[in-house]
């Protein structure tokens, strides 16, 4: 049996002040968040994402306004609660974390206090136990030598340590709901890194839905249950982390989350073509436009000319950790980005500047603005032209 969802949103509309760019901030917008997971909300700058968001804790500004939806919670409709009734909400059953953690944090109050205060102000434990449980939820979020930490002030901690203290203090009076809202872009790459996967494991120990605004996609795959993308004021598509990537709903997914090769070819003598390439045509007529995209995986490549169809220079590597991202540079000058391993790069002799043949395995035919993608199109493996086949 499903569980009802924590949070439901209906048909949300937020109209932007006259003369924006477009008519609403979130234009129609129907989402279900079920209980105990982390969601994350995706989008480029202004798409809406974080506008919804700040729509569920009562935090919209006033130049814009709600035409139309719903927010229910715990059987209240969000969008019709008064100031005392989001007061209590966002103190107990919903709790936000921005970006900068100083803007949650008391700079001129200890941290164990600023821990315990949370529970004072929920009347929740004595002076004592609250003290102990300020200790306890310091070593709950891994902070280093918690003893010292609860002594210290905000300003003594790095960034990350802050964020870490914000999300303990959030989660205190055990909410229903966390949002997080960007919470990590503060930090650096390293401690970024170190926050998702401390961030995934808490969640999974507190068991807490959590609603995580981002626009790192990156990190929505890392972290997420499921997915949901935003594009200028609209839901896209809300998915586990692989049905997004694998199975993007349109092309406003497919090229937000992860690289993709993008070509707009042209049918001639029966074959889709651009430079050097060609594919099937997709039933179009001579003359016709096809756009279609790939993935970097779908590009293979091997130092051996006669491997594969086409060739081109490997036109430059860059290092990426565990993967390298190479591009390819065509006769016609078309580039090519695909990735690989380091251990692939080597064992096929790889260098910058050198020839290799390569193939592409797979690729979709693009639909313009929304459109619904067909499933990926298979490519059979094509043998090189023998000497002399094309004179």
């Amino acid at each position: 049996m499903t569980a009802s969802p924590v949070v439901s949103i209906k048909n949300l509309r937020i109209a932007l002040p006259k003369g924006a760019e477009r008519p609403f901030a979130v234009d129609g917008v129907s989402l279900d968040l079920n209980p105990g997971k982390i969601v994350c909300v995706v989008g480029e700058s202004g798409s809406g994402k974080s506008m919804c968001a700040h729509a569920l804790m009562g935090l919209l500004p006033d130049t814009v306004s709600v035409t139309s939806g719903e927010i229910q919670f715990e059987g209240h409709d969000l969008l019709k609660l008064d100031d005392s009734g989001w007061r209590d909400l966002r103190g107990r059953r919903l709790a936000m974390i921005f970006q900068e953690p100083m803007t949650a944090l008391n700079p001129l109050m200890r941290i164990g206090d600023q821990m315990a205060e949370m529970f004072e102000a929920h009347g929740l434990l004595t002076p004592k136990e609250r003290r102990a449980k300020a200790l306890a939820l310091a070593r709950e979020v891994g902070l280093p030598d918690p003893e010292r930490i609860v002594r210290a002030y905000p300003h003594q901690l790095s960034g990350g340590q802050r964020q870490r203290v914000a999300i303990a203090r959030a989660l205190a009076p055990k909410p229903s709901v966390l949002l997080l809202d960007e919470p990590f872009g503060a930090v650096d790459a390293k401690i970024r890194q170190e926050l998702r996967e401390w961030l995934t494991t808490l969640h999974h120990e507190v068991n807490v839905t959590t609603i995580f605004v981002t626009h790192d996609q990156e990190e929505a795959l890392e972290v997420a249950d499921r997915i949901v993308v935003f594009s200028r004021g609209r839901l896209e598509q809300v998915g586990t982390p692989r049905e997004v990537y694998e199975q993007p709903a349109n092309e406003t997914v497919a090229r937000f989350i992860g690289v993709m090769n993008v070509l707009e070819l042209e049918v001639r003598n029966g074959k889709a073509r651009i430079g050097e390439l060609e594919f099937p045509s997709h039933g179009l007529f001579e003359g016709q436009k096809l756009r279609i995209g790939f993935r970097p995986y779908a590009v293979q490549i091997s130092s051996d000319l006669t491997q594969y169809r086409y060739h081109a220079i490997l036109r430059r590597t860059y290092f990426l950790g565990v993967l390298l991202r190479v591009e390819l540079q065509l006769p016609s000058g078309l580039i090519i980005r695909t990735r690989m391993t380091k251990e692939d790069y080597a064992n096929h002799s790889l260098e910058d500047g050198h020839e290799v043949s390569f193939q592409i395995r797979q690729y979709r035919v693009l639909a313009r603005e929304t459109g619904s993608l067909p499933q990926e199109t298979e490519l059979l493996y094509q043998a090189p032209p023998s000497f002399g086949e094309n004179i």
